[in-house]
């Protein structure tokens, strides 16, 4: 998928003359982007446990309409606002989690029923209208930028973490060349892409979020015990449950999780518009799927890392961006999408049946 990204970005470049990869889209491509990978950290635990969500984009319809409410209607401030959005997300996770793990209801059932039911309630609130325009600080936070110097900030403290892990690898007994190799390659990614990035505006917000929320979700995967109880869930929900893992709980947390991710999705997402609709969020939580299965994720459950899923909602995202570029017709878009997420599953399934 690492080629795959590397050669849409080339194709694209080449037939739009460069545009494509300047920094001005580059900095947009990254923003569309955010998104649909906060979105995918959070469904790549639940597909890990063998579950899905369908409601996810209803849920960002939901609290992003709570958050243009209570900033416009009822004069909360910004913080105040994305606070009421984020305890909405909990308590929709929390539906979805006790009436999947404790009910025994599908997930499957539960996430479509959510689904219309959220964007039902959205509609209710907003009586159908347009809320907006937010506030000015409401909408930086989807439209802003960091100042440079947080970003050489930024870029002092990824180095740092990499020294970290060069030890940790070390630990691990890889070798010094090879420990190296990954340390020097991921520290030269790292200052290229905030040196391209600044070059236009600087980080934006949501980019920042989303690097944010992908380090906690990929370190509560994998160096947490409720991490390895999830993938041991969902890779032998029998055997799991022998070994003492309370798979219940478990299940309910991935669900919360994924109903707080919900919510800054939707922050970001209306503030990003700068007004709230209840229309808003159609298909994230295809798009948010799509990105999970093609970084990787296995929809039989135990198998996905946020990496990969980021990785996917970035080939999604370029692809978005560079057919636009090129005006190509929706239903076009559409039917190469599809095509996309149907090979990434069938690769899926025929390498695990050669297993």
């Amino acid at each position: 998928m690492l080629f795959a990204l590397i050669g849409i970005w080339l194709l694209f470049s080449i037939v739009t003359d460069g545009v494509f990869l300047n920094s001005r889209n580059f900095t947009n491509l990254m923003r569309q982007t955010a998104i649909v990978g906060i979105l995918a950290s959070g469904m790549v635990l639940i597909i890990v446990a063998g579950h899905i969500d369908l409601s996810i984009g209803s849920m960002v319809a939901l609290t992003g309409g709570i958050t243009a409410i209570a900033n416009v209607w009822w004069g909360l401030t910004t913080p105040l606002a994305i606070v009421l959005a984020v305890l909405t997300g909990i308590v929709l996770g929390i539906i979805n989690g006790y009436l999947i793990a404790y009910q025994k209801i599908p997930a499957f059932i539960v996430t479509l029923g959510g689904m219309l039911i959220y964007r039902g309630i959205v509609k209710g609130l907003t009586k159908g209208e347009t809320v907006g325009p937010l506030s000015d600080a409401m909408q930086y936070t989807g439209s802003g930028y960091l100042p440079l110097w947080l970003s050489y900030i930024l870029i002092a403290v990824s180095l740092a973490s990499f020294i970290k892990y060069f030890f940790t690898l070390r630990k691990n007994n890889k070798s010094i060349a090879t420990a190296g190799l990954i340390t020097l390659s991921l520290s030269l990614l790292t200052v290229l892409f905030f040196t391209y990035i600044n070059s236009y505006k600087g980080l934006p917000i949501p980019v920042l979020v989303l690097l944010m929320v992908a380090a906690t979700i990929a370190f509560i995967a994998m160096q947490t015990p409720f991490g390895r109880y999830v993938y041991a869930a969902g890779g032998n929900a029998e055997a799991a449950f022998y070994s003492g893992i309370n798979i219940k709980s478990n299940l309910l947390f991935v669900y919360i999780i994924m109903g707080i991710l919900a919510a800054v999705a939707g922050i970001l997402y209306t503030a990003q518009l700068g007004n709230a609709t209840a229309n808003a969020g159609r298909n994230l939580e295809l798009d948010a799927i799509a990105a999970c299965v093609i970084g990787g994720t296995s929809l039989l459950g135990g198998k996905g890392t946020i990496p990969g899923a980021l990785l996917g909602a970035l080939i999604m995202a370029s692809l978005d961006n560079g057919m636009s570029l090129l005006n190509i017709e929706d239903f076009t878009q559409d039917i190469i999408k599809g095509l996309i997420l149907v090979t990434a599953v069938w690769l899926d399934i025929t390498g695990g049946n050669s297993k």
